[in-house]
This record gives structure tokens, C-alpha cells and sequence, in this order.
């Protein structure tokens, strides 16, 4: 998906976007409970910060202290979403600018914590060197992606129909694990766990996704016509996954650290 796709559909989900991202939510509070560790610091980067739930999180903890809080987005309605909620909190600056194109000096941030943000990068080995660039002498990075297996159920449903890719392709834990050491990150710590959501139909789980901003269809896709009877012959592979007429998704949320 090109950037500006990707920058387009998530400002589009600016106002939607907290009534349906309770997955996100639960993430970023695991996240934040690992990220206690570093203590007190400068500067916290959250890279991705979507409505800013996880820096309202941050300020709420008492271990993990910051003065000062870089809430970044690449979509503007995002950041100005942030900027309503926390406009009495001081120590936080707000930033719209490109995971990939850091526009920070070399080492002069303390920690990074990006939740659910980072597999929206077109070129995410650069984006890791990049961070490995800004992050000072032992500081670290801490966030978590969604993994391979992730929409596996929508991936079958769809390739029952035709051979063309449908649903974004993520990485491994290996393949994660592989960029973070080629950046130059030491200490790298990595767990998967999958989450299961159910939904009434699969029209509920194309919707959610839509008002998450994470458009599940690639750009190579959009080289061909999607049209209503191949959508419904999806839907019906889809349901004849589960016996129960409920439609699960699976989300795996890989989770890594890493220290510079």
C-alpha cells in the first residue's frame, strides 16, 4: 500500500477509531507494563500514536517517567485528536512525520514504544535502522506488530476464490528478529500470542477493520476488479470455517524488544 493510501486511511479513521480499537488498547497496556523497566528518562517517542491512548496510559504510570513525550503520527486527524484529549499535559509535543524518516538527531531519544503501528511501514528495515539511529547509547525500543499468522482465516477465505493477495503480508518473530539484529539492536527479546475477536458476520469484521484505518487490501490487489459475486463466494468460504455460524479472526501480536 503507498504511503499516502496508507496517511489517507488513517485519518479517515481518526473518529472512529477508539469505539472499535479494544484489541489495540489491551496491547498497549501489556506493552506499557514491559516498558516499566527503563524507569525515568528524557525523551519517550510514541511512534504511531493513533488517538494517543497509550501516552495517556504513560502519564498515568509511576515507574516509567518522561520529561518529555513526542506523541508522532504520519495523519494530522490523528495528532489532532491526541492534542484534544491530553491539551492540559505539558510535557507532550505533537508531530505528524514518516516512521521511515525520523526527524530527530542521531541519539538524542531515550525510548521508543510503538503499538501496533510499525507494520504500516512500506520499508520496515529502514525504519529500524532509523531508530536505531535516533535512540541513544542503551536506549531502547519496545513495540509490537501483527505477525504472519494474522487474518489467517480471511487469507483462506479468499484464496478459495482467486490466487490474487487480498490481505496484507506480515512478518515472522524469525524474519523480525533478523531486521532488528541488521539494525544494529542488541538484547532483542521476542514472544507471539494470538488473539481471537469473533464477530457476528464477516461484513462486521470488513467494517472494524475500515474503522481501524487498516485497509486489509494491497496495492497489487487493486490491479483487478473485486466484484459482488466474488466477494460473496468469500464470505461463504469464510463461514464454512466455523460450525458455530460465528466468524473468528485471529490477530497475532508479536511483541519485541530491543536495546541500542
Amino acid at each position: 500500500m503507498v504511503k499516502s493510501k496508507i496517511k489517507q486511511s488513517f485519518a479517515s479513521a481518526a473518529t472512529t477509531y477508539d469505539s472499535v480499537a479494544l484489541l489495540q488498547r489491551k496491547v498497549g497496556v501489556s506493552l506499557l507494563q514491559r516498558a516499566e523497566v527503563v524507569g525515568q528518562v528524557d525523551t519517550v517517542v510514541d511512534l504511531g500514536c493513533g488517538t494517543g491512548f497509550l501516552i495517556h496510559e504513560l502519564l498515568e504510570q509511576e515507574s516509567l517517567k518522561a520529561q518529555q513525550i513526542v506523541a508522532l503520527d504520519i495523519a494530522i486527524p490523528m495528532l489532532q485528536t491526541t492534542r484534544n484529549k491530553l491539551h492540559n499535559q505539558h510535557s507532550v509535543n505533537y508531530l505528524c512525520a514518516d516512521a521511515e524518516y525520523l526527524p530527530f538527531q542521531p541519539k538524542s531519544v531515550d525510548l521508543v514504544i510503538s503499538n501496533l503501528s510499525l507494520q504500516w511501514c512500506g520499508e520496515l528495515e529502514r525504519a529500524l535502522c532509523d531508530l536505531k539511529r535516533i535512540l541513544k547509547p542503551g536506549g531502547r525500543l519496545f513495540f509490537t506488530t501483527f505477525g504472519i499468522n494474522t487474518l489467517h482465516e480471511l487469507k483462506s477465505a479468499w484464496k478459495a476464490v482467486d490466487d490474487y493477495q487480498h490481505v496484507n503480508t506480515f512478518y515472522s518473530a524469525v524474519q523480525l528478529t533478523e531486521l532488528l539484529q541488521k539494525a544494529g539492536f542488541q538484547q532483542i527479546e521476542l514472544d507471539a500470542k494470538p488473539y481471537i475477536s469473533i464477530y457476528e458476520s464477516v461484513w462486521d469484521l470488513m467494517a472494524e477493520l475500515k474503522q481501524l484505518g487498516a485497509q486489509t487490501v494491497t496495492e497489487g490487489c487493486r490491479k483487478h476488479l473485486t466484484t459482488k459475486t466474488k466477494m460473496q463466494r468469500m464470505i461463504c468460504a469464510y463461514q464454512m470455517q466455523d460450525e458455530n455460524t460465528l466468524v473468528p479472526a485471529t490477530f497475532e501480536v508479536i511483541t519485541a524488544t530491543g536495546k541500542a
